[in-house]
């Protein structure tokens, strides 16, 4: 399941260059490049709220969008943004053309399900080696996070990339070995005190 497309106006920048860049953040807009489809680049320019909300929001960079560019709606997928490293807001973002069956290259969050019914519930230690993994996928298929799940997985278990379910369509840009996503470790402390205190406090 991914997040709602959603539509943003823009317009056509006449003007490309620093001057006009920096006229345009004064004026609440920022610069914005839509790219692909073998076709030129398109200079436009987008309300910076508008553009800062959505990413907050989450999901920006693994939904399409629909840009109207005076009145002429194009499909893209965000590729980009530069944030202003002093006062969080949007700089520059490039996005990329889509239709529905272009293949993209997107960076896909990973959540961990189930750490209660695994080794972790004993005192082992999740180490995540991955807490994103780039796939190819269609544009309008595009998963919101992938799902690793971690039921019996024991101390001294690596959780690879070909022990999680795909949504169809979607494979992984690594695709000579199968990577490792996380692995489940020892405390620091040794199992054994953790093992110990388990079995003291069932016990009481």
């Amino acid at each position: 399941m991914s997040h709602a497309s959603y539509e943003l106006k823009a317009e056509a920048r006449e003007r490309v260059g620093k001057g006009s860049s920096r006229e345009l953040r004064r004026n609440g807009f920022i610069p914005a490049v839509i790219y692909g489809d073998k076709q030129a680049p398109l200079a436009i320019a987008l309300s910076t709220n508008e553009v800062t909300k959505r990413i907050h929001a989450g999901g920006f960079m693994t939904t399409i969008a629909t840009i109207d560019v005076n009145g002429q709606k194009i499909q893209v997928l965000p590729k980009d943004y530069q944030l202003d490293p002093v006062r969080d807001f949007t700089m520059h973002v490039d996005f990329l053309r889509v239709s529905g069956d272009t293949d993209v290259t997107v960076e896909v969050p990973v959540h961990f399900v189930n750490e209660e019914k695994s080794a972790v519930k004993i005192g082992g230690v999740l180490n995540i080696v991955r807490h994103a993994v780039e796939f190819h996928c269609p544009a309008n298929a595009i998963p919101e996070f992938i799902t690793v799940d971690l039921t019996g997985a024991k101390i001294g278990d690596s959780i690879h990339i070909s022990a999680v379910n795909l949504p169809k369509g979607v494979r992984p840009v690594i695709a000579d070995r199968d990577f490792t996503i996380a692995t489940i470790v020892a405390p620091a402390g040794g199992v054994e005190e953790a093992q110990e205190e388990t079995s003291a406090s069932e016990a009481e």
